[in-house]
């Protein structure tokens, strides 16, 4: 007989998951639904049932649901070649992709609803106001994004992640009979900064204003893995999920380090989820940034973001 909360996982074999497991094994009762049980190594992952949760037909995995309490939702179908942002498919061309990503979505939300799970942690994306970042944060006409500015994006990956948080709300305020619990995480840059990746210098040649500007954006935007873990440990045992003033459980909040370059705000992830970041990209990545941002020969013009 186990007290451990009873935690699904969809997109178990996913890197976001890979981030989490080591710990939550311990902490939960998991219970891990993919697509397919090899993760991006082709390693199998132990206890992953392989699922479609993109079926409309809910019957066959409505049973996974039952008796959990949290649900977190990291599924993705990676269906346009080249990647989210690759080049062999336009980004005017991704909505039907993008659109089953977000039907899929409903179904784990509509899942958890009829099995009386309390809570569902989404992986949203920064992606989903990406447009402020592109056109406001970069030529430095604003500091930062609050999680409750309107979701602008400006293609249809952000658009999808901006769809799901919205797509809670009507679980979340109570309309179909009961308030299903929610919080959208904003994931960052959950990998690891590789500034060289960044710079594609040749011997003796300062790198491109264009690479320091990414190695900039993917500082401000780091998520080291005990920070991930933490944030969405806290997601899901935070005890009551407080929204604005209107009192509905949902939440959205930024998944970032505590980065001294940031541009996104923490404010209501630390309030609302006690979230309290160990990392900055600043001092994991510190001999990166004398080098190229801070240090002698350095092309960089100063500043938190740009090139």
């Amino acid at each position: 007989m186990t007290n451990k909360r009873r935690v699904l996982i969809t997109g178990a074999s996913g890197y976001v998951a890979s981030q989490m497991l080591p710990e939550f094994r311990d902490l939960y009762d998991l219970v891990l639904v993919d697509v397919t049980r090899e993760n991006r190594d082709g390693e199998t992952v132990p206890g992953v049932i392989v699922a479609d949760l993109a079926d409309p037909d809910r019957t066959k995995y409505q049973h996974l649901f039952e008796n959990v309490d949290a649900v977190i939702h990291l599924g993705y179908m990676r269906s346009a070649p080249g990647g989210v942002f690759g080049t062999e498919t336009p980004q005017i061309d991704r909505f039907d992709m993008e659109l089953n990503n977000v039907r899929m979505a409903n179904n784990v939300y509509r899942a958890s609803f009829d099995a009386g799970v309390r809570r569902v942690v989404s992986a949203s994306s920064n992606h989903a106001a990406d447009w402020y970042e592109d056109y406001q944060i970069h030529v430095r006409q604003k500091e930062f994004v609050a999680p409750g500015e309107l979701p602008l994006s400006s293609n249809f990956y952000g658009w999808a992640k901006a769809s799901y948080e919205l797509l809670g709300w009507p679980y979340a305020c109570g309309a179909f009979g009961r308030r299903l619990e929610f919080v959208m995480v904003r994931i960052g840059h959950p990998t690891p900064v590789n500034a060289s990746r960044h710079m594609d210098e040749e011997p003796g040649s300062p790198p491109a204003g264009s690479a320091i500007a990414n190695f900039k954006r993917n500082l401000a935007c780091y998520f080291s893995p005990r920070d991930l873990r933490q944030l969405f440990l806290r997601a899901v045992e935070t005890p009551e999920i407080t929204g604005d003033s209107t009192g509905v459980p949902f939440v959205i909040v930024y998944g970032i380090s505590g980065n001294t370059r940031a541009f996104w705000s923490l404010e209501t992830a630390r309030s609302v989820l006690g979230y309290e970041p160990e990392d900055d990209s600043e001092v994991v990545y510190a001999d990166d940034v004398r080098r190229y941002l801070t240090g002698p020969g350095s092309a960089d013009r100063g500043g938190r973001v740009g090139g």
